[in-house]
């Protein structure tokens, strides 16, 4: 059963009708008080030194503007399939790679490329993907190639390279990777191409790879080789080298 409420009595409106009024009271009083004192000075601002110049530079003194081959940020913002390398001479376009659309592919398409597809898909949101320009040639009857320049949001140069780094901390394992560190490409930095190991299977021909993979700015390119016969260091190192120029 419920308890009842206490009523309230005479005494209780007496008691509250009294505070009322001493606030009240206190109230006027205090205003009075303050109302008889000089006002108080307010202190003085400071303000530092200005960061820039009172005044503008002399048009002799302003420094010149960053030519586009210094300035990476100008050569990625326009049309980033400009910045793929051109096909080399006795390739053609592989038509098979239906991903690939006018040189451009969705962010879900490439990241169907790996093996947790979902995963990779919202990782490249998190880290704030912006697009990515793709190509895909083929030579002889077997040799194939495809490069991808991921881009993410301008300024974020860090996702680019994670991305590229956790590209390359799995290629020394056998399962996944190609079983060893690589070898790294020139004036890349930390970039790197590899060789794997053959896969050889009952009733197919055998299949060689070659991987590279490296960042510019906010820009991470992979570049992949297959073919049936083997794949020397100097034919994925040379397209490498020729991308990294590009960017």
């Amino acid at each position: 059963m419920a308890a009842k409420r206490r009523p309230r009595g005479r005494t209780t409106l007496i008691v509250a009708a009294a505070a009322v009024l001493g606030i009240a009271a206190g109230t006027a009083v205090g205003y009075g008080v303050q109302a008889d004192r000089a006002p108080t000075p307010l202190t003085a601002l400071s303000q530092p030194d200005l960061a820039y110049p009172a005044k503008a530079l002399p048009a002799d003194q302003v420094p010149d503007p960053l030519p586009a081959s210094q300035d990476r940020q100008v050569r990625t913002e326009g049309d980033l399939r400009k910045l793929l390398v051109p096909r080399p001479a006795g390739w053609s376009d592989n038509k098979g790679m239906t991903s690939v659309q006018d040189g451009w592919m969705e962010v879900e398409d490439y990241a169907l490329d790996f093996k947790d597809e979902a995963y990779m898909y919202g990782n490249f949101l998190a880290a704030d993907i912006r697009r990515v320009a793709a190509t895909s040639w083929k030579k002889s009857a077997h040799r194939v190639a495809n490069i991808w320049l991921v881009q993410f949001r301008s300024g974020v140069d860090s996702s680019a390279a994670a991305h590229a780094e956790s590209q390359r901390a799995y290629m020394p394992e056998d399962d996944d990777g190609a079983g060893n560190e690589g070898d790294a490409i020139k004036g890349s930095g930390s970039g790197r191409y590899y060789l794997y190991k053959v896969v050889r299977k009952a009733g197919y021909m055998p299949q060689y790879r070659a991987r590279a993979v490296f960042h510019r700015g906010d820009v991470m390119v992979e570049i992949n080789m297959f073919d049936t016969v083997p794949i020397s260091k100097k034919d994925i190192r040379t397209l490498a080298e020729r991308q990294l120029e590009r960017l």
